[in-house]
């Protein structure tokens, strides 16, 4: 392959690694396959990467990041704030109902982090990268829609994170969407209540 940014490189083994980790498991996935699925040389990941943490690390950012975009480029200010929480809800559940691998590999990489010795922040990382992402989505609701919260929004966003980890997680057990879509209703419920007091 041809000479490339680092920075390119280093999304293209990230990349690589959410593949091969979809696919084959996380504890299954080594350096090495993870460069087989790029086409790249080992050498490559040592030059982009300080270890397999480092990677790991970067997958979860990654999967986190693009969930986050996705849905907050989406949020359209419906005619109420239910509807524009539950909107947001949806834009999210529509990517774990198209790609349900890539959800259960999140819980896969968290599992990994918790019984690795040394990895057990990047699980704490991600959880709270989760929290992040849930706040910086109510303010971009609360921006749209202007109004200021009767709950702080970091309470809110442990919340909403807490709720759609449980959501997703029982999705990809029971694979029931009817009652999936009865639990984005409730959740969207209690967002509202939680936001307008």
């Amino acid at each position: 392959m041809g000479r490339m940014p680092s920075a390119q490189r280093r999304r293209q083994l990230v990349d690589a690694a959410i593949r091969a980790m979809t696919r084959d498991g996380v504890a299954r996935t080594t350096t090495r396959s993870i460069c087989a699925e790029a086409g790249v040389s080992l050498s490559v990941f040592h030059y982009c990467f300080d270890s397999k943490q480092a990677l790991l690390e970067a997958a979860i950012e990654t999967i986190t990041d693009n969930y986050v975009a996705r849905v907050m480029s989406a949020v359209e200010p419906g005619a109420t704030l239910r509807e524009t929480v539950r909107g947001a809800l949806q834009t999210y559940w529509d990517h774990v109902t198209a790609r349900p691998g890539e959800h259960m590999l999140t819980y896969d990489l968290t599992q990994y982090a918790l019984r690795e010795p040394g990895f057990e922040h990047l699980a704490r990382a991600q959880y709270e990268q989760y929290v992040v992402s849930a706040g910086a989505l109510v303010e971009q609701v609360r921006a749209m829609r202007g109004f200021e919260p009767k709950v702080p929004v970091e309470t809110i966003a442990r919340y909403l994170a807490a709720a759609i980890d449980g959501l997703t997680l029982q999705f990809l057990v029971l694979g029931d969407a009817e009652a999936a879509a009865g639990q984005l209703d409730l959740t969207a419920d209690q967002l509202v209540l939680l936001i307008e007091g």
